[in-house]
C-alpha cells in the first residue's frame, strides 16, 4: 500500500474517532458477563489480580489511526499496573490491560476494550500512558469476548505480576512501593466472589452478590429483619459498597480469624439468601425498616 493510501486510511480513522459521540453512562457495565461478580470485583475490590482472556478483534479496526491486527488475540487482565498505566505491550508481544485506570468514560465494558485495542496496535515494548476516551462507536466486552467465556480470576499477594523479563529500574521500584501497602486479601472458597482482607487490625468479608442492587438489597433485609444476616457469633454485616451496578455487603469478623474460617458459614449464608431471593411476598414493616438501615450504609464506589 503506498503512503498516500496509508495516510488516507489513518485520516478516516482519526476523523471517526473525533466524529463519534462520547460513550454513553452504563451503570452495571458487566452485564450480561459471564461471572459478572469476578469482573466486578477485578474493577473496583481486589489490589492485584490477573486473568487471561481471548478477545477476537474485526477486520478494519484502527485505533488512533493505527490499525489494529484483526482476529483472536490473548490478552492478560490485571487490576492495576504502574502509575496506573491502561496497558501495557511486552517485548515479548504479551498484552497487560489494567481494568483500574486513569481512564473513564462513564462505561467501564468499553474503556477495557479501549485500552486493549490501543495496547494491541502499539508495538511490543510500549506502555500505554494514555487513551483516547471511549466513544460511542467503541466495541464493548460484550462484543470481543466469545459467548460464555468465564473470568478465570487469580488472586496474588503482591504485584509481582507487574514485572515482564525486562522491567526497568523505575518498575522494580514501584512495584516494591505498593508491595508495602498493599491490603492482604484472599478468596473465601465455597461461593462466588467472596474476599476476605485484613486493614488496619481489623479483618472484613466483602461478598460481591449477581443480582441487580434493588433485588440484592429487598434480600438482605429480609434476613437482617429474621436475624439471619451474619456469619454467627463475633461478625456483623456492617454495610455495603454499591460498585459497577451491583452490592457488594461488607461483613466484620474477628481480626485473627483467615479466609478458610469463613468458608462454611458463608455458604449457609449464601443459601438464606438464594432463599430470600425466592420470595415475593411485599416486605413486612421490620423488613422495611431493616431495608431503610441497609440503604443508609451503602457506598458508591466510582
Amino acid at each position: 500500500m503506498g503512503k498516500a493510501s496509508r495516510k488516507k486510511r489513518q485520516s478516516g480513522a482519526k476523523d471517526a474517532q473525533s466524529t463519534a459521540r462520547p460513550a454513553p453512562f452504563v451503570s452495571r457495565p458487566f452485564e450480561g458477563l459471564a461471572r459478572e461478580s469476578e469482573w466486578v470485583a477485578m474493577r473496583e475490590i481486589l489490589p492485584a489480580a490477573t486473568a487471561p482472556v481471548t478477545v477476537t478483534v474485526p477486520e478494519g479496526t484502527a485505533v488512533a489511526g493505527r490499525e489494529v491486527p484483526a482476529g483472536e488475540h490473548q490478552v492478560t487482565l490485571v487490576t492495576v499496573l504502574p502509575a496506573a498505566m491502561p496497558a501495557i505491550h511486552r517485548d515479548n508481544g504479551e498484552v497487560l490491560v489494567a481494568l483500574q485506570s486513569r481512564t473513564s468514560s462513564g462505561d467501564a465494558s468499553r474503556d477495557i476494550v479501549a485500552a486493549t485495542l490501543t495496547a494491541l496496535a502499539s508495538d511490543p515494548g510500549t506502555s500505554v500512558n494514555s487513551v483516547r476516551p471511549a466513544t460511542s462507536e467503541t466495541p464493548r466486552l460484550q462484543d470481543v469476548l466469545a459467548d460464555g467465556q468465564e473470568l478465570e480470576l487469580e488472586v496474588h499477594e503482591d504485584f509481582g505480576f507487574w514485572l515482564g523479563e525486562n522491567a526497568s529500574e523505575e518498575m522494580t521500584a514501584a512495584l516494591e512501593q505498593m508491595n508495602e501497602t498493599a491490603v492482604p486479601m484472599a478468596r473465601v472458597e465455597g461461593v462466588p466472589s467472596a474476599f476476605w482482607c485484613h486493614m488496619s487490625g481489623r479483618s472484613y468479608i466483602r461478598w460481591i452478590l449477581s443480582e441487580d442492587e434493588d433485588t440484592a438489597v429487598q434480600a438482605l433485609a429480609r434476613l437482617q429483619a429474621a436475624g439471619e444476616h451474619t456469619l454467627g457469633e463475633g461478625t456483623d454485616l456492617i454495610g455495603a459498597f454499591r460498585a459497577c451496578g451491583v452490592l457488594v455487603p461488607v461483613l466484620e469478623v474477628p481480626a485473627d480469624s483467615g479466609a478458610a474460617d469463613h468458608a462454611e458459614a458463608l455458604t449457609a449464608l449464601q443459601e438464606r439468601y438464594a432463599a430470600a431471593l425466592a420470595q415475593d411476598a411485599p416486605l413486612t414493616e421490620p423488613e422495611r425498616r431493616a431495608k431503610s438501615a441497609l440503604v443508609s450504609r451503602q457506598v458508591t464506589l466510582r
